[in-house]
């Protein structure tokens, strides 16, 4: 028998003894008057009042010095010290306590406020009993969960073991709260659109696919926050609309990459795309103050500030500055040949000039510290986006550039029904080529257009920027990552 199965049967005949003593080990419900913050903040007016006080928590520690019995008892807001003695909790729950009680379980002590000689705020107890016993141990505080693997997978004590990833999940909170409420302010109304699909769209990924097995027929989990479904509220009247939810992407994995994340959208009718960098300037700062009280970051190898001037980047300058050929008049062939002069890895199968552009644009970002904003997009890169009236061939596009990645996209969204038509087309035309991450060609949608949808706006940014401003990568800023099964 391994030390930890010696441990759990230790602790389940401890179990028994609680029981004999009339004690439920797992009882439903508490009287706890105070959280340990409040029971600190208090302290010293509880102490004065001689008020009786209620706490809960888990042990982590134990110290049991014969006559008296000191235990440390965590609640999640912060930690304090009980003390034990058999003059204010008689001998008989204190040889309980000594006998059953262990570090990990989960009490409830009453008692009074009162300061140890070594000025430590603490409670000294009158009663107590079991919440929840503890069969495992919690490990070391001090050593936790090493390795990573092991760190994912039992999550809840990583989370219990270290007060960083613990106000991580706090400040992840607060950031999509930030969010949302910037938007209520703004008169959006929050809506929930479909998960399931018959036709993905609102962005270029290979998406996951079930069976409905009430309809008998195949669906897909969407891959964007409801872009075509909010576009046709625009249709139904609704100018302001958003929407913070779960979308899945069946693709790779890396730092930045999830197949299941967060993402918000909204879409505001009667703006475009200039209009909207100048929300995103003022939405981003205020998430950096409101979330972390700076605009300034180290990410990666750049110091960004978010209170600079925000850089405006060419796309189709860019890439000809760089590798020698314009995206506006290149072609497959020639994208082809520079990927392999500058030994850039590409996907033969489903070849074609908008991923081999990609490839090229993925190359050249790195550098990029921004902040910033990526302009003069090709059409045929973004089939919904609204063509410049400057020039036709690309579209009223911006993406956020944060320390050479992509942070979020906001466009002029395209409204004329002909011209969607025409640009689903083309990119039903590219999936039958072998590229599946080309979008799905939506009838209904373009059906909804021809009612007529005012001018707009849409943005769209995930998790990513989230775990950029935490300085993670994206799985770490995730609460519960994604496992493979042992």
């Amino acid at each position: 028998m391994s030390h930890l199965d010696e441990l759990r049967k230790e602790r389940l005949e401890k179990i028994e003894l609680l029981r004999t003593a009339g004690m439920e080990p797992y009882p439903a419900r508490t009287s706890r008057t105070h959280t340990v913050t409040e029971f600190l903040k208090n302290h010293q007016e509880l102490d004065e009042q001689n008020e009786m006080v209620g706490i809960a928590g888990r042990i982590l520690s134990i110290r049991d010095q014969g006559g008296v019995m000191f235990a440390d008892i965590f609640d999640g807001t912060d930690k304090t010290q009980l003390v034990l003695q058999a003059e204010q909790l008689g001998e008989e729950k204190l040889e309980l306590f000594r006998n059953a009680v262990d570090t990990s379980d989960v009490i409830e002590a009453h008692g009074e406020a009162f300061t140890t000689k070594r000025g430590m705020p603490s409670l000294q107890v009158s009663d107590w009993r079991m919440l929840a016993k503890s069969l495992q141990p919690v490990p070391d505080q001090w050593y936790g969960l090493k390795d990573e693997d092991e760190r994912y997978r039992k999550r809840y004590l990583d989370i219990l073991l270290s007060k960083d990833l613990a106000d991580r999940i706090r400040r992840r909170s607060q950031f999509w709260n930030t969010i949302r409420s910037y938007l209520l302010a703004r008169d959006f109304v929050e809506v929930e659109t479909p998960v399931l699909e018959t036709t993905t769209g609102g962005a270029d990924a290979r998406p996951f696919e079930t069976h409905h097995n009430a309809l008998g027929m195949s669906v897909y989990l969407r891959i964007s926050a409801g872009e075509l479904w909010q576009k046709r509220l625009m249709v139904a009247g609704l100018p302001k609309t958003f929407e913070i939810g779960r979308i899945f992407r069946n693709e790779g994995m890396s730092a930045e990459h999830l197949q299941d994340y967060t993402q918000l959208e909204y879409y505001e009718a009667f703006k475009d795309y200039r209009q909207g960098m100048e929300e995103i300037t003022d939405l981003y700062r205020t998430i950096a103050q409101n979330v972390y009280g700076t605009q300034t970051f180290t990410i990666k190898d750049f110091e960004v500030n978010l209170a600079d001037e925000w850089n405006v980047y060419d796309y189709c300058k860019l890439i000809e500055k760089e590798f020698g050929v314009d995206p506006l008049s290149t072609s497959a062939d020639e994208v082809r040949s520079v990927l392999n002069d500058r030994s850039i890895a590409y996907e033969t199968d489903g070849f074609n000039l908008e991923r081999g552009i990609d490839l090229l644009w993925k190359q050249l970002r790195k550098s990029l510290g921004g902040p910033g904003f990526l302009i003069g997009v090709p059409a045929y890169m973004e089939p919904l986006a609204k063509r410049s009236a400057e020039n036709p061939n690309v579209v009223e596009r911006f993406q956020v550039i944060l320390a050479g990645s992509e942070m979020g996209k906001g466009f002029s969204e395209l409204n004329d029904p002909v011209d969607q038509a025409s640009r689903f087309a083309h990119q039903q035309q590219l999936r039958e080529q072998g590229d599946e991450e080309a979008q799905m060609n939506d009838q209904e949608y373009v059906d909804a257009l021809e009612y007529g949808m005012p001018p707009a706006f849409g943005f769209g940014v995930s998790e990513r920027l989230f775990s950029f401003l935490e300085g993670v990568p994206v799985r770490e800023a995730q609460i519960f990552p994604l496992m493979r099964p042992r």
